[in-house]
């Protein structure tokens, strides 16, 4: 994915023939005794532990039968769940904001002083099978990803891979079950259950505090090819609704079961709400840019100042996107003022950036 736009791209397929043949052996298939339940599935086994438990997803369902000390995330947001359980992955996947061991600054107090992960990237062929094998993973985490059904064979020769679950688009995890999913294959179930009470409380009082978003309409887009807009599954997405923003009924009937999708410039009355907000990669050259477009400019979207632009390629931007049950304190600090000057009814009220 171009790091400059922060759009997940689908990642095309790997073959591996040799790790074809030794799938069966890391319980990657489905397992009929697990006793799933709901989405993400449900434990397996006796004795009242933690362990065996096994987890649904879009591949079938995969058994983890013991705590895992070598975790290899591949979901590009994965490692803050982990992170916030108390574990540290092995190794982490790039994604945005070229930080040390793909850890962003929201979530660098839980690395604490212990070794750095091993960075991996995707570079549009897929994770990087040969040197996430050489990390002796216990554990792969995919949660949100898109990983694809010859990806998912090929990383399960060598470690229990727990992909996306198969209820949401791909790279549509909602962060509350991405973390609830990774607290039960860390056998962490209670602290995951804990960690999403407090979050969803922070975001339910900051919401209160600012009933004027409540049912007012709201999207998220990014100037990438045009103009890219961000579905009711995308992440982002549920930012704003979980402040109280309503996504407008046209815009998932515009791009179909995609996180997003580009639109033409005859359908930019889909960012005719309540409020728009922007991820640029350059917040003056951008407004600028959008504002000269006449089939945008005359919007009263933009005539009333309801927009909301938040630069990319901030610490901000990146916690923007990366929506995580670390990151979402730092953003909702930042971008709760910025959706209040928006809606408050005045033209006249600026939104201010951030200071940091």
């Amino acid at each position: 994915m171009p790091r400059s736009r922060r759009i997940p791209r689908l990642a095309a397929a790997l073959a591996s023939a040799a790790m074809l043949l030794a799938t069966a052996a890391c319980g990657g298939g489905p397992d009929p005794g697990t006793g799933d339940s709901g989405p993400g599935g449900g434990a397996s086994g006796g004795g009242g532990g933690a362990f065996p438990v096994t987890i649904a997803h879009k591949y079938g369902s995969t058994t983890i039968t013991s705590e895992p000390e070598r975790i290899v995330t591949v979901g590009l947001t994965d490692q803050d769940a982990v992170l916030a359980l108390g574990k540290v992955p092995v190794g982490t996947t790039e994604w945005l904001g070229g930080y040390e061991g793909a850890i962003g600054p929201w979530a660098r107090d839980e690395l604490g002083d212990g070794p750095v992960p091993a960075v991996l990237e995707d570079t549009g062929t897929g994770p990087q099978v040969e040197r996430i094998a050489a990390l002796k993973p216990d554990l792969i985490l995919a949660l949100y990803g898109g990983l694809t059904k010859e990806q998912y064979t090929s990383l399960s020769a060598f470690a229990p891979v727990v992909a996306q679950p198969k209820e949401h688009n791909d790279y549509g995890i909602p962060w509350q079950e991405q973390t609830k999913t990774v607290g039960r294959a860390l056998g962490r179930a209670e602290e995951a259950a804990k960690a999403v009470e407090s979050v969803e409380a922070e975001i339910a009082a900051t919401a209160e505090e600012h009933p004027g978003f409540r049912g007012t309409t709201a999207v998220m887009a990014t100037p990438y090819e045009g103009i890219f807009v961000f579905g009711s599954q995308d992440s982002r997405s549920r930012v704003l609704t979980g402040l109280g923003f309503a996504t407008p009924d046209s815009l998932d009937a515009a791009i179909g079961d995609r996180f997003g999708a580009g639109i033409s410039k005859e359908r930019t009355d889909l960012l005719d709400q309540g409020a728009v907000v922007w991820i640029v990669g350059d917040v003056a050259k951008d407004s600028r840019k959008l504002h000269q477009d006449a089939s945008y400019q005359d919007l009263k979207v933009v005539k009333e100042g309801r927009e909301v632009f938040i630069d990319e390629t901030s610490d901000y931007g990146h916690a923007t996107s990366f929506v995580s049950v670390l990151s979402l304190p730092y953003v909702i600090d930042r971008l709760a003022p910025q959706l209040a000057a928006a809606v408050d009814g005045s033209p006249a009220t600026e939104v201010r950036q951030p200071a940091s």
